[in-house]
């Protein structure tokens, strides 16, 4: 039986599937992705300087769907079969309908993923966000933007793992991927959306 475990966070509705039924190990299915994607490497301004993103990305989704997130906007790839079995797997516990996924490979223990919020318009006030872990345990530090009395929340993600953020969360609560002190392997993280509504 696959059941979420809710996480008791205020003004948030996350939940968390420790192991998403999938085709494959996570882990072949992480090797698989590593090797078949078209990975960019792309570059934010912050504070008027231009930086590496400290992770590669893709983006893949239905036809004609972008997404423009730190100024960088990206066209969606059309789906790979692979992708397109994850989603649907996601989509059936998940109860909801996504027409896009962006992808993060986070190739070792310097690979990170700076505190933010999926908030863009395109997404809409109250977005549902599924968040799949493949290879490597990171930790996913969870921080509310406004109450200062909230400690950091830090969640360990297995491979294989599905996180689900519904609701205020995206309003209410800031999330990110810290860099490691330890030599760690590669990590392949798919976060489903719906752009447009």
């Amino acid at each position: 039986m696959t059941s979420f475990e809710a996480i008791p966070l205020p003004d948030a509705e996350i939940s968390y599937l420790a192991q998403l039924p999938l085709a494959d190990t996570p882990e072949a299915i992480m090797q698989g992705l590593i090797t078949g994607t078209a990975w960019r490497a792309e570059k934010i301004v912050v504070w008027g300087k231009t930086y590496a993103q400290p992770r590669l990305t893709a983006w893949y989704g239905n036809e004609g769907i972008a997404y423009t997130y730190s100024g960088i906007r990206l066209e969606a790839q059309p789906w790979t079969e692979t992708l397109r079995d994850i989603k649907q797997r996601v989509e059936k516990l998940a109860g909801v309908t996504f027409n896009s996924v962006l992808l993060n490979y986070y190739r070792n223990e310097r690979d990170s993923m700076g505190l933010h919020s999926d908030d863009e318009p395109e997404l809409g006030r109250r977005p549902t966000i599924a968040s799949l872990s493949l290879g490597a345990e990171r930790m996913f530090l969870l921080k509310h933007k406004s109450r200062k009395d909230l400690k950091p929340v830090r969640l360990k993600l297995a491979s294989g793992s599905l996180l689900l953020m519904k609701g205020e969360t995206q309003h209410c609560w800031k999330h990110g991927i810290e860099k490691m002190t330890q030599p760690c392997l590669p990590r392949v993280n798919l976060t489903f959306r719906r752009v447009g509504g």
